[in-house]
């Protein structure tokens, strides 16, 4: 059983000149934790970061040519060069040269479009304004309106008044009335936003070759545009890979200074503690000394020789190192809570647990290949959903634990004919071929109702190994962690196992042996039951807390009645729990023969349709509910066994494609 990396706490005292190829060297290993955190000391807050209002600044640019987010593997940039700055400038300069251009031709093109549609509006009003003003029985108003104003004011003023569009798009209306009308007339342009015009009294609508004019320069404008268009995206393609590096350097500067300004240092002199894997640390000084020159100063600590340690005010960060596959679930170890420093790695067993309940659980071989698919698509990147990519192992674990659980079923997408000839080749080998290995769907048959109940019984078996493993990892961590009292009493000790283990063996004997309860298993049971329940005072004196009786004898009298309730009401339950298993095993049966049985009834497409469907539900909703069972499953009824007290989460110093300040 492996336990928590080991780790070292290492001193490094780094020369002025030097800390920035320190710092970059860690950040883009991402293997060094601080020992304390940076954002403890705010001192460093208001200092000047350069390199980071130059990487925004190339962000910005980067969105205004509209390329996709700076998010490149950020291990492969480094410090900028003296050059890098000079490249910088040079490209926000031609940026802003682009975008005053841009700026200042679409302001112009602007005004001109605006003065060509206002001129058309009134380009099929040839006669002159003050002789149609001065008409004795006519009132005239000229404005503007919003076009989708222009039906229903038309419609309000019905027969009292004339509506007439003066554009082609409805935003520029004569209203004529007579003079009698021209108060509702007036009333009804102020309902609807009119804005009354000026008109000069001679004006008889534009000449032509005015329209001809200013046609012709708004066609120049929308020429020029359409060229800085095209220079904007040239210069764009030109950029671009010179931009992300850009981007890429800047980021990693800006991350290093904001760390370089809230460390520790004197005018000439930074110190910086933090810890190291301990497979890691050699390597990692060897590289240090090689960048530095060897101008750097180095300690290296065991755990053991750190005073914050010692004393318990420090608590020893906790790295879990795995192949691609256990990594992949130690996220569900980490979202419960980390495990303490040299305490056995649990990711492994969580690994196997999740993998074997869930395919017992989701047992259909058509519906798990189709999780075996989305994982190997999702960890060849051709399926993106964010950060889940790195859970592709899991999904091809799962896939292929329900594929087997299917194939002993019986079912492949609801179908439980389907898959009929491989049962019977896989059953011929072992005696006679059957239709089913393990035919899960109950009947008045009695014997499919004891198979039943035998699924039942493999279920609390399984949820026994499960148990019983982490039992076996509580008693483990404290004898490595020297806590020899809680090791073996305590409902978790070894005390409360052996009641356990001893209440399970004498019930299966019964059961299947025919065995009789004897004297010895009563006081085996009974000495179990009272090292599990009344066990704190043994545990205070194996570990040499004083006084033994820490509240007095009589509360810890009362303490082990209610634990002796807590220790028997408990294990019962954490047994039991485990038939959920078989539950959803069933249930997810049921589901099948459903969807079969109505795919059966359908005609035609419709029976295509209904199994496609029906498959679909069952693949994303009870996947999500199978999935949130083996969860706590593990949560409650295996982590709880040994996660008494939670360590310090390894979280190392890292570079991010975009630097995240607090």
């Amino acid at each position: 059983m492996a336990r928590t990396t080991a780790m070292r706490l290492v001193e490094l005292m780094v020369l002025k000149q030097d800390i920035s190829k320190v710092l970059s060297l860690l950040g883009r290993k991402g293997n060094f934790q601080f020992q304390s955190s940076l954002d403890e000391d705010d001192s460093g807050k208001e200092k000047v970061n350069h390199e980071y209002e130059i990487f925004k600044e190339l962000d910005q640019v980067r969105s205004y040519f509209c390329l996709e987010e700076f998010n490149k593997d950020i291990a492969a940039y480094d410090m900028p060069s003296e050059q890098d700055y000079k490249d910088a400038e040079k490209i926000l300069s031609g940026v802003k040269e682009i975008q005053t251009n841009d700026s200042e031709e679409y302001e112009r093109n602007k005004k001109i479009t605006e003065a060509y549609d206002e001129a058309m509006a009134f380009s099929n009003l040839k006669a002159s304004y003050s002789d149609l003003e001065h008409l004795s029985f006519l009132s005239l108003r000229i404005g503007k309106i919003d076009p989708a104003e222009f039906d229903e004011l038309k419609f309000d003023v019905g027969n009292r008044a004339i509506i007439v569009p003066l554009g082609n798009d409805k935003s520029h209306v004569l209203a004529a009335s007579s003079k009698k009308g021209r108060f509702a007339l007036d009333t009804e342009l102020k309902k609807h936003n009119f804005v009354n015009m000026e008109i000069p009294q001679d004006f008889k609508g534009i000449p032509d070759d005015v329209l001809e004019t200013l046609k012709k320069q708004k066609e120049e404008s929308d020429s020029i545009i359409e060229n800085l268009s095209t220079i904007k995206k040239n210069y764009c393609e030109t950029h671009k890979n010179e931009l992300y590096r850009l981007m890429g350097n800047f980021s990693v500067a800006s991350q290093v200074r904001y760390t370089e300004n809230k460390l520790e240092s004197t005018k000439l002199v930074y110190r910086i503690t933090g810890w190291l894997p301990a497979v890691d640390a050699d390597d990692v000084i060897k590289e240090l000394e090689k960048i530095t020159e060897e101008r750097i100063a180095v300690r290296k600590y065991t755990p053991e020789e750190v005073p914050s340690v010692i004393n318990g005010r420090e608590k020893v960060p906790v790295e879990l190192k795995h192949g691609k596959f256990i990594s992949s679930f130690k996220r569900m170890v980490f979202s419960y809570g980390s495990p303490v420093y040299g305490t056995i790695d649990p990711t492994p067993f969580v690994a196997l647990f999740f993998t074997i309940l869930f395919g017992i659980m989701f047992g259909d071989a058509g519906q798990g290949l189709v999780f075996l698919l989305m994982g190997i698509l999702m960890a060849l990147k051709i399926i993106k959903v964010g950060n889940w990519n790195k859970f592709a192992p899991v999904f091809m674990a799962i896939g292929c634990t329900s594929m087997i659980m299917g194939i002993l079923t019986g079912e492949f997408f609801a179908n439980e004919t389907f898959l009929i000839p491989v049962a019977r080749f896989l059953t011929g080998l072992f005696g006679e071929p059957r239709d089913h290995i393990l035919h899960m769907m109950p009947n008045s048959n009695p014997e499919s109702i004891l198979n039943m109940f035998k699924f039942f019984g493999f279920s609390v078996a399984v949820g026994f190994v499960i148990n019983s493993t982490g039992l076996i990892l509580n008693i483990v961590n404290n004898l490595f962690r020297k806590h020899p009292g809680r090791a073996f009493f305590g409902k978790n000790g070894l005390c409360g196992a052996v009641f356990f283990w001893g209440v399970i063996i004498l019930v299966v004997r019964i059961f299947l042996f025919k065995y009789s309860a004897t004297a010895v298993d009563a006081v085996i049971i009974g000495i179990a039951l009272f090292g599990a329940a009344f066990g704190e005072p043994f545990e205070r004196l194996l570990d040499g807390e004083r006084p033994v009786f820490e509240n007095g004898f009589g509360a810890a009298l009362i303490g082990g009645i209610v634990e002796l309730i807590e220790v028997i009401s408990g294990y019962l339950s954490n047994t039991v729990s485990f038939l959920r298993v078989g539950a959803f095993a069933l249930a997810h049966a049921v589901l099948g023969y459903i969807i079969s049985t109505m795919s059966a009834l359908a005609p035609g497409a419709g029976s295509i349709a209904i199994s496609i469907v029906g498959n679909a539900i069952v693949v994303v909703l009870e996947g999500m509910i199978v999935a949130i069972q083996v969860i706590r499953l593990q949560y409650y009824e295996f982590f709880s066994k040994f996660f008494n007290e939670t360590g310090r989460e390894f979280t190392p110093y890292a570079f991010t494609s975009v630097p995240e300040f607090k």
